[in-house]
């Protein structure tokens, strides 16, 4: 098989990369006071459309805004203390570029995969893997 060939081979098994960034439409958090807690009122849907299990999301929040936190029967994230929807609209977008944004397409089609103690980040789009940042 000569250089051409393979070239040729290789373009067709690659992954087409045909999106662009307006496919990540995330809804800006709806955040409310309730006492010393902060209620995120769409935390759920913030979750689905990143892609995302609502507790590794919470997690990470947590961590931002270094406080603690739950997510109430309703699939709210509550957490303690005083927090303006920029603020968590600042955290939502960290974790974005952390855990859902891959880091050399910048596309979002990824998923999260565990290999032993280490996250990685797997684009779909173009079969990057990254590590993500340890979650200590």
């Amino acid at each position: 098989m000569d250089y051409d060939d393979m070239l040729d081979r290789a373009a067709n098994e690659t992954a087409d990369v045909t999106g662009t960034d307006e496919r990540l439409s995330v809804p800006d958090p709806e955040v409310r006071q309730e006492g010393s807690v902060t209620v995120v009122e769409n935390f759920q849907r913030l979750c689905d459309s990143l892609g995302r299990e609502p507790t590794h999301l919470l997690g990470f929040l947590q961590r931002e805004v270094g406080t603690s936190g739950h997510i109430d029967e309703s699939g709210r994230a509550r957490v303690t203390g005083s927090f303006d929807a920029a603020r968590v609209s600042d955290a939502v977008d960290a974790y974005v570029e952390a855990y859902v944004r891959c880091s050399e397409c910048g596309l979002p089609d990824t998923r999260l995969e565990t290999e032993g103690d280490v996250t990685l980040l797997r684009c779909e789009a173009c079969g990057a893997r990254s590590a993500t940042p340890s979650d200590d």
